[in-house]
């Protein structure tokens, strides 16, 4: 079971990465090229916030039947734990969460502005923040 979440998890997170670099990419564009919004970035930023949401559901999943996430913790201890170990277990659930919060957030803020200019700069602001905290907390020496 383990290992069939994990392969999920590590295949998901390629969607959810290049979702949110193209949502990232548009909204930076329109904004600063003053487009209009349309029905296709609605969509863009919902399928990035979808898939995000989707990946941290897997994710949590994975935390608790990981060796590498809960039970890392509850038998070494904080203070136990490894540095790589410690990434795994603690700071990359975490910073993946705030990154899943702050696209929330700007989904959630850009539905409430009614002109362009406004709803692709905050759609661009918090997904290029949540963008910044995934590509920090990728553990690519196990990606690849």
């Amino acid at each position: 079971m383990y290992s069939t979440i994990q392969f999920v998890h590590s295949i998901w997170a390629y969607l959810v990465l290049a979702v949110l670099v193209i949502t990232t990419i548009n909204s930076l564009v329109n904004f600063f090229g003053g487009k209009e919004y349309g029905a296709k970035d609605m969509r863009l930023a919902l399928f990035t916030l979808i898939t995000m949401h989707i990946q941290l559901l897997i994710g949590l999943v994975l935390f608790f039947v990981s060796p590498n996430g809960l039970n890392a913790i509850t038998s070494n201890g904080m203070g136990g734990l490894s540095s790589s170990a410690r990434r795994l277990a603690v700071e990359h659930p975490t910073l993946m969460i705030i990154a899943v919060i702050l696209v929330t957030i700007g989904y959630s803020k850009h539905k409430k502005q009614r002109l362009s200019t406004p709803k692709f700069k905050k759609l661009a602001i918090f997904y290029t923040l949540a963008l910044i905290a995934v590509l920090a907390m990728i553990p690519w020496n196990q990606w690849f």
